[in-house]
């Protein structure tokens, strides 16, 4: 059979196209210009800045409902989180603002999060208790 014909690509030629471009570990592996190692470590330093993770279900509800966090409310809400712990309170309600988290203490984990027009009812179920900043 006869390779460069058939549509296929001979071993050489796959081992140039593949090989031939590939960049060193330490280059920049996206658009921004850091390396894995690099956002790794940003990434690192921000939680443990912030303490806190979302969930899953929580950046959902963060993203359905227009919600974007300042700086100094992450703090606060991080504040809240730690405040709670101190407490000795597990599934905690932290108002910073007009805004509403249930935050899981020990895991250190936002639940749900919503805004002043969703707790119309301010009714909120599933805590032991509450932390306003």
């Amino acid at each position: 059979m006869d390779v460069q014909n058939s549509g296929y690509l001979s071993i050489e030629q796959l081992t140039q196209q593949y090989l031939a471009g590939r960049k060193t570990v330490g280059e920049p592996k996206n658009d921004r210009n850091l390396s894995f190692r690099q956002i790794l470590e940003q990434k690192s330093a921000e939680e443990t800045a912030e303490g806190l993770k979302f969930s899953k279900h929580a950046l959902g509800r963060l993203n359905d409902r227009n919600i974007e966090l300042s700086r100094g409310q992450l703090e606060r809400l991080n504040d809240g989180a730690k405040k709670a712990g101190q407490k000795g309170i597990r599934e905690s309600l932290v108002i910073v603002d007009q805004l509403a988290f249930i935050v899981n203490v020990p895991s250190r984990t936002v639940v749900t999060a919503m805004d002043s027009t969703e707790t119309t009812d301010n009714v909120f179920t599933n805590i032991n208790g509450a932390v306003i900043i």
